[in-house]
């Protein structure tokens, strides 16, 4: 195999560790397991390895501990503009994935975990950024190293890597993907990179010589795989992942000095940066060092006298990686327990659970509790169990479930793949509505692949009420409770300039039972319905966001009734409670409530620790509901803990679901004393008989009639073809993909078509046509776009493409919804700064209000405050989507709220 050797060129090695984070668990909820002082080691270790290797030069290695993403930018593009021989990036900190994909992320100091259906990391960078920043760079070959949880998940955006792209780059991944690992007690480097720097340092034998990527790879597997395990449960093996240039050249990392078979590679680290004089805290060989042989294993530290001493919690929680493959999650349970004989405790086996998205932040408070209870530790001290939160729309979990779940086991197309959109295959599932459980239920005759075991009442309850700001609402008791339309029109009579805002109803079960409400039974017209909620722009996804939205405008805040769960007068809201209007909660009859309900999810075919999954799910529902066998038995279960989840769900304001519906207290009975005063954030202890749950037929019916209320939709897609795409071009998270994927939300009825925009300068129009504007089969579709789209050596003109867009959709006007999308990598932006163009493209869009355009950029910093991307949106009253959140299911979301449905 030949070999490039960078030895003489211009070489950069850019490495990045952090050691520390702002923001961790417990103390800050949103925060990440822990700070990893492993890493310190790993820096000094590595650095002195690649500084003794003989490839970089004085002044050719950065080593870096960012606070912020932006700082980890500029660093990045520094070493990438530098480099023109080899350039060397190396990652070690926490590591996460989302609940809605694969793509791994890179979390820096400062970085926390934004639960919700957006599948937020912030102060976190993608690593398919990192890519793309990287496929620019002028070096002859690059090297990634990854040392962090999930690291195996950078290989899927390196296999969609342009040809050009994968011949010079090559990755070192430290685990299989969807795997935690052990980062070590901090005392020592990370097991993996320990064997890292041996192997440089060292040479392969041992003995010295060069080190060249391909064999390098091939013996950290082989160490790794023998002598360590992952932190997943059951145990797996710890096997490294690698992707060499495609090239086929291997690469010298190193030509590493002989030594004598007696030397360390450690023992000169002392005063190193990170070290401490050979103290406690000094590096320790790696074949002493953390889980190093095959005798203790990930589980166990030798002591000083070579004893075998348990992996504390705080070790454990130390894992390289936020301890959960889900966004919204808060506590998996990973923090080992001393077993109380001297003993280990053993991860524990992880539940998942999928539920609403305004249920979210209850429900994950509640798995935070649980965590921590008796309920959930063993008699030696050891936690039984963990719970992975995550949520997903409604509409969409319900529809998986009962028509996607031989997929969701095992996907097989792009277009269709719930373990991407959805999240994993969940353990529990607690809906907004009991109704959704008979929607996601197939009819008899049909093949299914999921049992769903609902309890035969919901555990909670929340109306869905008329939060009015206090100035128009109505004081007397009475005047709060009837009919929703008698309630909007005294509202409107009092203040005229009323508007009421609903969520989406695909998003939320609370939105779509505000539908049935709004829809009356079929006794009102959808499209009529729907004039009375309607605002400019998308409507927010859920009640948090649309009460945290509105004091963006104090105008709009003062004269803005949102129809919501009750609860989320309470708790509903993320941003400054000092800038919110005091609303008043006003209570329709006629609109169902919400009414959590708990649901066993099983799936056919054998069923990993089938009898302790099933224990562990009884144990959480007896403890969040007071309910089953353990609640039965009070000699096995504590009073306390099995009253516990309904007095986390009483705090955030919910009711008792059966009876009068009095508010919860802190305990599994109802209390108009205890517990919350509901009157303290506008809601009344008792407003009289209250709605109950709603029919499945009716939420089903009100999402057909909002899905049709204003007809067929019209979608232009707009597919920047430029040169600079072609790292963003193949597979299903290509540009092409990623529209094939939306089309699921278009009917046959709909009208669409795709535009690429990339031309000559000299040629007066500024696209051409991949798929014609028309109806088509989604099949066919999909097919043309595959076959048409094609990346060309030009550049785009965004101002153009869109002024022509706009020009082209206007002319087509009429009754039902528009929506144009625009897919970019952001490069041919600058072109706006030229002459005023991006302030005429402004003033083009505002003027055609109407039609909503769509911004997805490939960018990760695409929507940021103040970008082309972000003004361009907001003029039009449409969506900046970029990859700081799930660019994929957002886009999808956003067309099928102009389309009409799904079809085939």
């Amino acid at each position: 195999m030949a070999r490039f050797d960078p030895r003489g060129k211009v070489n950069r090695a850019l490495l990045v560790g952090v050691p520390e984070y702002d923001f961790k668990q417990p103390e800050h909820p949103f925060g990440v397991s822990g700070d990893l002082g492993a890493v310190e080691h790993n820096l000094a270790g590595l650095e002195q390895a690649l500084r003794e290797g003989g490839v970089f030069a004085e002044g050719g290695i950065t080593v870096t501990r960012p606070h912020t993403v932006d700082e980890f930018d500029q660093q990045l593009d520094a070493a990438v503009d530098a480099a023109e021989g080899l350039l060397l990036l190396y990652f070690s900190g926490h590591g996460a994935v989302p609940s809605t994909g694969d793509e791994l992320w890179l979390l820096m100091r400062r970085a926390t975990i934004v639960p919700g259906d957006e599948s937020v990391f912030r102060g976190a960078t993608p690593w398919k950024g990192v890519l793309t920043v990287l496929s620019r760079a002028r070096a002859e070959q690059v090297v990634v190293i990854l040392d962090c949880c999930y690291a195996g998940n950078a290989s899927a955006a390196w296999n969609a890597l342009g040809t050009a792209q994968r011949q010079r780059t090559s990755l070192l991944m430290s685990v299989q993907a969807n795997n935690r690992i052990d980062a070590g007690d901090g005392s020592s480097p990370t097991p993996y990179t320990a064997q890292l720097v041996s192997f440089l340092r060292e040479g392969l034998s041992g003995q010295g010589g060069e080190v060249g990527f391909a064999e390098l790879a091939q013996k950290l597997w082989a160490h790794m795989s023998e002598h360590h395990e992952t932190l997943r449960e059951p145990a797996e093996k710890w096997e490294p992942q690698s992707r060499a240039a495609a090239s086929g050249a291997d690469v010298l990392l190193a030509a590493a000095p002989v030594r004598s078979p007696d030397a360390s590679p450690w023992q000169e680290l002392d005063s190193a940066p990170g070290g401490s004089g050979g103290g406690p805290t000094s590096p320790q060989p790696p074949g002493s060092g953390p889980g190093s042989g095959p005798g203790p294993g990930p589980g166990r530290r030798p002591d000083r006298l070579g004893r075998l001493r348990p992996l504390t919690g705080r070790r454990l929680a130390a894992a390289i990686g936020v301890p959960a493959v889900i966004v919204g999650l808060v506590a998996t349970g990973i923090a080992a327990l001393d077993g109380g004989d001297g003993s280990p405790c053993k991860p524990p086996l992880e539940l998942r659970l999928l539920t609403d998205p305004d249920l979210e932040p209850t429900v994950r408070k509640a798995a935070e509790a649980y965590l921590t209870s008796a309920e959930n530790t063993s008699d030696g001290g050891c936690r039984r169990a963990g719970i992975t939160v995550y949520s997903a729309g409604a509409a969409a979990a319900a529809a998986a479930f009962n028509r996607q779940s031989d997929p969701w086991q095992r996907p097989v197309a792009d277009d269709t793949n719930p373990q991407r959109d959805i999240g994993p295959q969940p353990d529990i599932w607690i809906p907004g509505s009991s109704a959704s459980v008979d929607r996601a239920r197939t009819a008899s005759s049909e093949r299914t692949y999921v049992a769903l075991e609902a309890d035969p009442e919901p555990f909670a309850y929340s109306p869905v009420v008329l939060a009015v700001p206090q100035d128009p609402a109505a004081e007397p008791v009475a005047e709060r409770v009837g009919a929703l339309a008698a309630l909007t029109d005294a509202l409107r009579k009092r203040q005229p300039t009323s508007e009421i805002r609903r969520t989406d109803p695909e998003n939320t079960d609370a939105a779509l039972l505000a539908t049935v409400g709004l829809y009356g039974a079929g006794a009102q017209n959808p499209a009529a319905a729907e004039q009375g909620v309607a605002q400019p722009g998308p409507p927010a996804r859920t009640g948090g966001d649309l009460l945290c939205t509105l004091p963006d405008d104090d105008n709009a805040d003062k004269r803005t009734t949102a129809l919501i769960p009750e609860f989320l007068l309470r708790t509903g809201v993320g941003c400054d409670s000092t800038i919110r209007v005091r609303r008043m909660a006003e209570y329709p009859v006629d609109v169902p409530g919400l009414s959590p309900t708990f649901v066993r999810v099983r799936w056919l075919g054998p069923e990993r620790d089938k009898d302790a999954r099933d224990n562990a799910a009884e144990r959480f529902h007896a403890w969040l509901t007071g309910k089953g066998a353990a609640a039965k038995n009070e000699a096995k279960t504590s009073a306390s803990a099995v009253r516990g989840g309904l007095a986390v769900f009483g705090d955030d304001g919910f009711r008792s679901a059966s009876g009068a519906r009095r508010p919860l207290g802190n305990g599994t009975e109802p209390s108009a004393g205890k517990g919350v005063v509901f009157s303290n954030f506008g809601a009344l202890e008792d407003p009289g008989p209250l709605t109950g749950p709603a029919l499945p037929a009716a939420m089903t019916e009100a999402l057909k009639g909002y899905r049709e209320a204003n007809g067929p939709g019209r979608v232009l897609f707009l597919l920047d073809s430029s040169g600079s795409m072609g790292s963003l071009w193949e597979g299903p998270g290509g540009a092409p993909g990623i529209i094939s994927q939306s089309l699921a939300g278009l009917g046959g009825q709909d009208e669409y078509g795709v535009w690429a925009v990339a031309t000559e300068p000299s040629n007066s129009r500024a696209y051409s046509e991949v798929l014609s504007f028309g109806t088509h089969r989604r099949a066919e579709a999909q097919g043309a776009i595959a076959a048409n789209a094609q990346v060309k050596d030009l550049e785009a003109d965004p101002d153009k493409a869109l002024v022509a867009a706009l020009d082209y959709m206007r002319q087509r006007d009429g009754r039902g919804p528009q929506l144009i999308v625009y897919i970019t990598d952001d490069e041919d932006n600058n072109r706006l700064a030229e002459g005023g163009r991006l302030g005429a493209l402004l003033q083009s869009v505002r003027a055609e209000r109407r039609i909503p355009v769509v911004m997805a950029s490939l960018d990760s910093a695409g929507c940021d405050k103040g970008k082309p991307d972000a003004d361009v949106s907001e003029a039009s009253g449409g969506r900046c989507l970029d990859t700081k959140s799930d660019l994929v299911a957002r886009l999808r979301d956003e067309v099928a709220r102009t389309g009409t449905g799904d079809q085939g």
